[in-house]
């Protein structure tokens, strides 16, 4: 995005610091950071914070089924996000853009765990939100990696893709 932030938020900059320091290879580090906001945050906060939180924090387990519930949590918080709470953060960004990518995220793990029925389920609706994605590189990466999950699927593939985020590069 080329657009800032419309207001500061103090825990979207604490949960980008904790994603950057994953990022950066202190994944223990990163992640005992993102716990330790979500029990700041708590479950009924704001959905915007547990949305953000939950999708990064569910890259930093290399477990699918410990991703798992940090995507169904992502999810369940995106179903409560409003639009006007997005753009009060981010002029620009809408919420529905945050779908394919929360249901190829679920669609991965289920797949790792050889639950393909579910696996099925949400790559068919990654690709139904995938035309909310944005031209660039971005929207292309997201819609390459639902092509590959959708593949691997098909193929009853249960093995972590070398393009899934949080795998050694």
């Amino acid at each position: 995005m080329t657009t800032a932030p419309t207001s500061p938020d103090p825990t979207m900059a604490a949960i980008g610091q904790a994603v950057a320091e994953g990022r950066a290879g202190d994944i223990a580090s990163a992640r005992q950071r993102l716990l330790n906001l979500w029990s700041a945050i708590g479950v009924t906060g704001d959905p915007l914070h547990r949305c953000s939180l939950a999708h990064y924090l569910a890259d930093l387990y290399e477990d699918p089924a410990r991703a798992l519930v940090w995507d169904i949590r992502a999810l369940d918080a995106a179903d409560a996000v409003t639009e006007e709470r997005v753009q009060e953060h981010h002029a620009g960004i809408h919420i529905a853009g945050f779908y394919p990518s929360l249901h190829l995220n679920l669609a991965d793990n289920y797949r790792r765990l050889g639950s393909f029925e579910a696996a099925t389920e949400h790559i068919n609706a990654a690709k139904a939100h995938a035309p909310q994605l944005p031209r660039g590189p971005y929207g292309d990466l997201l819609r390459g990696a639902i092509r590959e999950v959708a593949e691997a699927i098909a193929g009853r593939d249960c093995t972590r893709r070398a393009s899934a985020p949080g795998s050694p590069t």
